[in-house]
């Protein structure tokens, strides 16, 4: 359990969350992947980075129950701090990521594929923000990479979520297959790209990054200081309280 690295052919590694049962990351856990990330373009033998998770679902945000234990404002401040560092680090790593989803990508999980390069998907794959059911705010940065801009406030007020092939007909998912083929299609594209120059990807991915219309660093950090709001003003603690019940069922995970 945890965040792993290997080397799936010459100049692909591949970072793989595994946080059973649902891949909602504790706080270690973020900053872990960050690290993970980092370390992984800062490679020069590296070309490209697969991010990949095992069991039923990509990633459903960060553990809500680890905040549930928190009496005070620690395990929501780590939280924050941690899920800011692995989108940062995924946006910023050296090389190419490609995202390899399947299941549910929720909550810190837009966030990851918001700021990757590339997503290849499984037919079973569905990409939302509950954060409104979560007492939370944020990651609206990220989702509006991937949707057209009224889609994702939609997405975002009903916390519903949007399968891997209108991602796919809206050009931010590369390619959906069966979950059986999502591995080999995440890899041939790696394959891919790894084939490239390795100095002249590092230079393609910082001079791509420079030319974004918006800083997504600063958009999602003002983004989380509602979220801080949201928690002074108590209705946070109300809405979470929820969590789990007949009242608020579904995925955990907010970002």
């Amino acid at each position: 359990m945890g965040v792993s690295t290997s080397e799936a052919e010459k100049g692909v590694a591949v970072v793989t969350v595994d946080f059973p049962p649902v891949n909602a990351l504790p706080v270690r856990g973020w900053y872990d992947l960050a690290d993970a990330v980092r370390a992984a373009g800062r490679d020069p033998d590296v070309r490209c980075v697969v991010l990949t998770a095992t069991g039923r679902g990509f990633n459903a945000g960060v553990d809500i129950k680890e905040m549930q234990r928190d009496g005070g404002h620690g395990a929501l401040i780590g939280a924050n701090r941690g899920c800011f560092e692995a989108f940062a680090a995924v946006y910023e790593c050296e090389v190419p990521v490609i995202a390899a989803v399947q299941g549910f990508c929720v909550g810190g999980g837009i966030g990851l594929v918001g700021n990757s390069d590339a997503i290849v998907a499984s037919e079973d794959a569905v990409f939302g923000l509950p954060e409104l059911d979560r007492g939370a705010l944020g990651a609206a940065t990220h989702l509006a990479r991937l949707v057209p801009q009224h889609l994702m406030r939609a997405l975002y007020y009903t916390s519903r979520t949007a399968t891997a092939e209108e991602l796919h007909r809206h050009g931010s998912v590369w390619k959906v297959v069966p979950r059986a083929e999502l591995w080999e299609a995440a890899l041939e594209l790696a394959h891919e790209i790894a084939a490239k120059d390795g100095y002249l990807l590092r230079l393609a991915k910082a001079s791509i990054n420079g030319i974004d219309p918006v800083d997504v660093r600063r958009s999602y950090r003002f983004e989380q200081g509602f979220t801080f709001e949201a928690n002074l003003s108590g209705v946070a603690d109300r809405v979470r309280a929820t969590f789990g019940t007949d009242k608020n069922k579904g995925q955990e995970g907010q970002s």
